[in-house]
């Protein structure tokens, strides 16, 4: 097959989340089953300046209409290996800036001519290329408008850009909503801005277009996808998901076994394997001496690698004030997002300096020290549609605290539940339901032989990319030889 995938992300050229992470390791794996892929990405500054630019090769130019005017950009070709490459959309008024969606304060208020013209650019690449692909994979918002895209030109020039297309929705709470005037710039006909096309609430919604138009649609555990058909966890979308159920699937995202791997990390100071456990405590000593935390015998250690917002519950670590404050305990946190969460972390750590320590940067290396030499990993998430931390914390024996939420509930095994499977601690995705699952926490360490049991049945999960790949290859194979989606509004 031929593969198309379309993102705002791609791990190792600019990450802000697990979806590059997804998107690298997809691609990858999906090439080594023998598909040929490639990958389209926009030029942004970083990933201009970056090392591997050097070795993109220019291909064209392309000059766009967005609304009544004209905008000129270029296409560059990097090869990644046989059969994988990656294309990158250039224009700097769009990509030349700091971060990919907006600053620290607010997003960038062109985002949508930014990612129409992005959108356009990829349908506009592949009929250039004479591609012809069999799948155009398409994900969350930033691409969403690449199926009706690809459908209209297909019509007007009678020219195949995709088979078939798939759009996967890794957050549905981001859903690229923006002013009416938006839909002027998709130069679509005036049909398609109705209930049944790109209208919401008065609005232009791009990740609905793609729900609608795509042939078919994932997310990115089970869970989630049943709980996105309801109103608590819909966005406002659940009608619409609702009319696409019987296309509507789930395939869990898979980690890299590679890169996340006690036993061969090169962030990590010692490696470790399920036989050699003990090991792990010197990652601990590592951890508590580069935060500049005392070692205090008999604590556990609470770690947090995490995007600071509101969905992933980190005001409920910041309520446990009491918690942090009565017991001998320690936390690691590190994460970059919303300024009041910073501070509320940074205030916890000035509050009790031998016990808490918060950085706010992304950094790779720390990460994984934090994933090693953690005893606990806190991932209280009001929502969570699949999430990576928790199964590399599994295969690092550092046991996962998650709310009963998504991707969570999906891949973490409650030990209270399951005393002879158990691999982590699940609780309400609440701050009392955090309180009950910290205090579990502390009875579970104080009982080493019962951890150390957990420990081993956390290592002995699977969830290597390998298996998704082949979930993905198989829903790709049952796309093409199905119905193909109208783009009729």
């Amino acid at each position: 097959m031929k593969i198309v995938h379309v993102s705002s992300e791609q791990h190792p050229f600019i990450k802000t989340g697990g979806l590059a992470d997804v998107v690298e390791s997809l691609s990858r794996h999906t090439a080594k089953q023998g598909h040929e892929v490639i990958s389209f990405l926009p030029l942004y500054r970083a990933v201009r300046e970056s090392e591997w630019f050097a070795q993109a090769q220019r291909r064209h130019s392309i000059f766009l209409q967005l609304g009544d005017e004209a905008f000129e950009g270029e296409v560059y070709r990097l090869k990644l290996g046989r059969r994988l490459a990656l294309y990158l959309i250039g224009r700097d008024e769009f990509f030349d800036r700091s971060y990919p969606y907006g600053t620290k304060i607010r997003d960038y208020s062109d985002n949508d001519a930014r990612f129409i013209f992005f959108c356009k650019a990829v349908v506009d690449t592949l009929l250039r290329e004479n591609f012809h692909a069999d799948i155009l994979h398409c994900h969350d918002w930033q691409s969403a408008l690449v199926p009706i895209f690809a459908r209209v030109e297909e019509a007007y020039k009678g020219l195949q850009v995709g088979m078939r297309s798939l759009l996967t929705i890794h957050n549905l709470a981001f859903q690229g909503v923006f002013p009416d005037r938006a839909f002027d710039l998709t130069n679509l006909p005036s049909a398609f801005f109705s209930i049944d096309g790109l209208e919401y609430y008065g609005q232009v919604n791009f990740l609905k277009s793609g729900i609608l138009f795509a042939d078919g649609v994932t997310t990115v555990s089970p869970n989630y996808a049943k709980e996105i058909l309801l109103p608590e966890f819909g966005c406002g979308l659940e009608g619409v998901l609702q009319k696409r159920k019987s296309e509507l699937h789930a395939i869990l995202n898979g980690i890299d076994t590679d890169a996340w791997n006690p036993k061969t990390d090169i962030h990590i100071p010692v490696n470790y394997t399920v036989r050699n456990l003990d090991r792990k405590r010197e990652n601990k000593e590592a951890l508590l001496k580069r935060v500049n935390l005392p070692k205090q015998p008999g604590a556990p250690l609470y770690g947090l690698v995490s995007r600071l917002t509101d969905q992933k519950g980190i005001d409920f670590i910041l309520k446990q004030r009491s918690f942090w404050a009565k017991n001998n305990v320690q936390l690691v946190a590190l994460g970059k997002g919303d300024a009041k969460l910073e501070k509320g972390l940074k205030r916890l750590g000035q509050k009790f300096p031998q016990k808490v320590h918060a950085c706010f940067d992304y950094d790779e290396a720390l990460s994984h020290l934090i994933q090693a030499g953690a005893d606990f990993f806190l991932i209280p998430s009001r929502f969570e549609p699949c999430g990576l931390n928790q199964m590399y914390s599994q295969r690092y024996g550092t046991l996962p605290m998650v709310s009963r939420v998504g991707g969570l509930a999906d891949t973490v095994v409650d030990a209270l539940e399951n005393p002879e499977s158990g691999t982590g601690i699940v609780f309400s995705p609440n701050e009392k339901g955090l309180g009950k699952g910290l205090a579990q926490s502390l009875k579970l360490y104080a009982d080493a032989k019962r951890y150390r049991k957990i420990q081993r049945n956390a290592m002995a999960r699977d969830f290597s990319w390998g298996i998704s790949a082949r979930d993905y290859e198989n829903l790709y194979t049952e796309l093409m030889f199905g119905d193909s989606q109208t783009f009729s509004p």
